[in-house]
């Protein structure tokens, strides 16, 4: 990443001085995060039934895990198998299975709802005559409201019946793939529909847990605002005001948008940089302040994937 940025290493390392202290606030801001999503993943397993895991190996697992993800080519994949393998020895292979399917459900469906708020949070702006609203901005919140709703709606169906069983008929139409599913689909039927009666059990039967882990999720999305925020107050981007928190708002949820829908790449490379420039400069600032949070964000995500990493070699000792 570091050798295909169009950027010198003196600058890189300039805006790593500029950040200075505000640096040890985003890294702990991130710990804050993942502790929020650990206790997310806490509620869904104990929505199922007894938890024996202890809460600080959920959250190794819950850093590992995002670690896993940010770094596999395939992007966003790594990570959930490896959890249900830490996860089986402790509560078996199905609430395994239900359990980490359902915190990526969850993690999905908070952004989903995080991305329509954004949708409502630009257009007041921009009645407010704060921001601009041309014919290319109108099709690109339409287009979000439309990726939106379908995503939502999706997800309410997928809660309502469960989607593995569904999910496993879908990639049995992928060419190459159809054999491994359909065998699969076979051989492993009763526990297929089993996860999905565990998943569909959270929204139906179990909804103070449904509603306390999406409170959780879409809360730490609304928090991880602050770490634009942060970098906007110390390049005196704005007032440190409302305001300036609703365009750190408006750039992550523009940027998160854009870079997901280039999940297939490793660390979203390009994808994410992309989108702070397309972002930052649609609320009229500069391409430095673009180029500077997306150096930020970087330096955090290599910590943080590095320390995920080095996790899953520490504590493995079972009985």
């Amino acid at each position: 990443m570091l050798f295909t940025f169009k950027v010198s290493f003196a600058q890189l390392w300039a805006d790593i001085q500029h950040a200075g202290y505000w640096l040890f606030a985003i890294l702990g801001l991130w710990l804050i995060l993942y502790i929020m999503n650990a206790c997310t993943w806490r509620i869904i397993i104990r929505g199922s039934g007894d938890c024996p895991i202890s809460f600080l190996r959920i959250l190794k697992l819950t850093i590992s895990g995002f670690a896993l993800n940010y770094a596999t080519p395939a992007g966003l994949l790594g990570g959930e198998p490896y959890k249900i393998m830490e996860l089986r020895p402790y509560i078996g292979t199905q609430r395994a299975t239900s359990s980490v399917l359902l915190f990526a459900m969850m993690h999905i469906f908070s952004h989903f709802w995080f991305w329509a708020t954004s949708i409502v949070a630009y257009i007041i702006l921009a009645v407010c005559g704060i921001l601009p609203l041309g014919t290319g901005m109108c099709i690109v919140l339409i287009f979000m409201l439309i990726f939106c709703g379908c995503g939502i709606y999706l997800f309410m169906r997928g809660y309502r019946n469960g989607m593995v069983v569904k999910l496993i008929k879908i990639v049995g139409h992928i060419p190459g793939l159809k054999r491994w599913a359909n065998n699969l689909a076979e051989s492993k039927k009763e526990d297929l529909q089993k996860i999905d009666d565990q998943i569909s059990e959270l929204q139906s039967q179990n909804r103070k847990s449904f509603f306390a882990s999406f409170f959780l999720e879409y809360i730490g999305r609304l928090m991880q605002s602050l770490e634009i925020y942060f970098m906007l107050i110390l390049f005196n981007a704005g007032d440190g005001g409302i305001q300036t928190f609703l365009f750190s708002f408006l750039i992550l949820s523009f940027t998160s948008l854009f870079a997901n829908l280039l999940f297939f790449l490793p660390l979203q490379l390009g994808g994410r940089e992309g989108g702070f420039a397309m972002s930052v400069a649609q609320m009229g600032m500069t391409s430095d302040i673009g180029m500077f949070v997306s150096i930020i964000c970087r330096v955090r995500e290599v910590f943080w994937t590095a320390i995920g990493l080095l996790l899953m070699k520490v504590g493995n000792k079972r009985q």
